[in-house]
């Protein structure tokens, strides 16, 4: 598959900045002329990755957070969150349901809401090193039916 638009947003692991993400993914998507629905999926899929890169990628210390989204001719939408943060020492297990390394204040959700709400979730990370998030989501749109 190859990309008709991409863009690449970098950022402060500020949690201010996961209102702006979330912001800039849903206006990337318009030009796919979404339902609301698919918009609120996106936003929510980005709102739990861009949560957890600050979160959990920068416990301590602020970071770095890059977002890049391509858009390619069959209407999937594909965003990626890569931190430069502590990594994950262990996916499979913080991809569990009710897992985190987050505190009491953490439902353990991220991975799964993200799941939920995108046709294709992939984590990569290595520890020390970070954490990249790939969502992939087919956009049907207002039309019904992809174009």
């Amino acid at each position: 598959m190859k990309a008709y638009n991409t863009v690449r947003i970098e950022f402060e692991s500020r949690s201010s900045n996961e209102g702006f993400a979330r912001a800039a993914a849903a206006c990337f998507a318009a030009q796919l002329d979404p339902t609301l629905e698919e918009l609120n999926d996106i936003k929510t899929a980005v709102s739990e990755a861009v949560t957890n890169a600050i979160v959990h990628g920068y416990p301590d210390r602020l970071g770095k957070i890059t977002m890049r989204m391509k858009l390619y001719e069959n209407r999937v939408l594909e965003i990626q969150i890569k931190d430069w943060g502590v990594g994950i020492p262990d996916i499979a297990r913080a991809k569990t349901p009710l897992f985190t390394t987050g505190g009491e204040d953490r439902s353990g959700m991220g991975f799964t809401i993200m799941e939920s709400f995108t046709d294709l979730l992939r984590v990569r990370s290595e520890v020390g090193r970070g954490t990249t998030v790939t969502m992939r989501k087919l956009l049907h749109g207002r039309g019904g039916t992809p174009s």
